[in-house]
């Protein structure tokens, strides 16, 4: 159902030039700066908000940040905006403060047409370590980006000291092939960042598999449509069904309340969400192509703070092929 479905995953390693303090959660941190430096790099008119200007259909930051569905699209007429293609993994570590001298790295994955644009995201992350990030703008430098290959070794694409990108393949999900245990009935899933799921308008905290299935389900086919070009041909009325059957094993999941402020709108934004580990029992092998591809993209809302990171606890199942 993915096999048109292209991304690349990337790690950046940074290294602090003078003290640097974040937050517990850094999330908001790497992408608020990010978005920043981003405008300032790529925006033609800078003192224009993205809804009014004239090169919005053609500007890198607005469809990165804004993403307006094209006239006369099929799906999400009732939404301004398509979701994100791209995903910034901050650290997961809880160290908050960072020395001169002292390396940390962080996740940053893009989706379908999103990859031509990795050599401005390289470049705004190099900007954004001379303006600073954290309480007090502590700067540090872009030291070296890996391109995260499946399985593979990370290769190494680009450094500050050759400032040369070197070109890659772009992944893709490729699923088929792979055999699954007959006898496999149990699958744990661990949330590793704040996770929002909305099931009837609201944030859930009692997962069930369906509403797990239902916000996969909803998040790959608009980054698809969107992003990649494709519409998934899908029974999305028969698959949820199917999810129902699906049940709940064991559950230890705790609420996240997180906050970031965001100076566009002014204002303050919870975007909790839950943690922790949950176990399904029951015929998963349907659903296999769809939580895969979402330990990579993520679910939820805020996945491009990082939000809806999910890790695939089983001896039958690998996350990528």
């Amino acid at each position: 159902m993915l096999r048109d479905f292209s991304f690349s995953s990337y790690t950046f390693k940074l290294r602090a030039e003078e003290a640097i303090r974040l937050p517990e959660y850094k999330g908001s941190t790497f992408r608020g700066g990010f978005g920043h430096a981003f405008k300032r790099v790529v925006c033609a008119l800078k003192t224009q908000e993205c809804e009014a200007c004239l090169l919005k259909e053609k500007c890198v930051y607005s469809y990165v940040f804004e993403t307006p569905p094209p006239e006369g699209s099929e799906v999400m007429r009732k939404y301004e905006h398509a979701p994100h293609p791209f995903i910034i993994l901050p650290p997961l570590k809880k160290k908050q403060n960072f020395v001169r001298g002292d390396e940390f790295e962080f996740g940053l994955t893009l989706i379908g047409r999103a990859i031509d644009f990795l050599p401005y995201f390289v470049y705004t992350f190099e900007e954004l370590g001379q303006i600073g990030i954290g309480k007090g703008r502590g700067k540090y430098r872009l030291e070296e980006v890996f391109f995260q290959n499946g399985s593979a070794e990370p290769a190494s694409i680009y450094s500050s000291e050759t400032r040369k990108l070197i070109s890659h393949p772009r992944d893709s999900f490729d699923m088929n092939s792979e055999p699954v245990s007959k006898d496999s009935r149990k699958l744990t899933l661990e949330f590793m960042t704040p996770t929002r799921l909305k099931f009837n308008n609201e944030l859930v905290l009692d997962l069930e598999f369906h509403i797990l299935i239902r916000n996969l389900l909803r998040r790959l086919s608009m980054l698809s449509y969107f992003h990649c070009g494709h519409r998934l041909d899908l029974d999305f009325k028969g698959i949820i069904d199917q999810a129902r059957e699906v049940q709940v094993k064991k559950k230890d999941l705790r609420w996240f309340d997180w906050e970031r402020y965001s100076a566009r709108q002014d204002t303050r934004m919870n975007l909790g969400g839950f943690l922790g580990k949950v176990t399904f029992e029951g015929d998963l092998e349907p659903f296999m192509p769809l939580i895969k591809a979402g330990e990579v993209l993520h679910v939820g809302k805020g996945t491009s703070f990082g939000l809806g990171k999910y890790e695939i606890h089983s001896p039958s199942y690998t996350n990528r092929e």
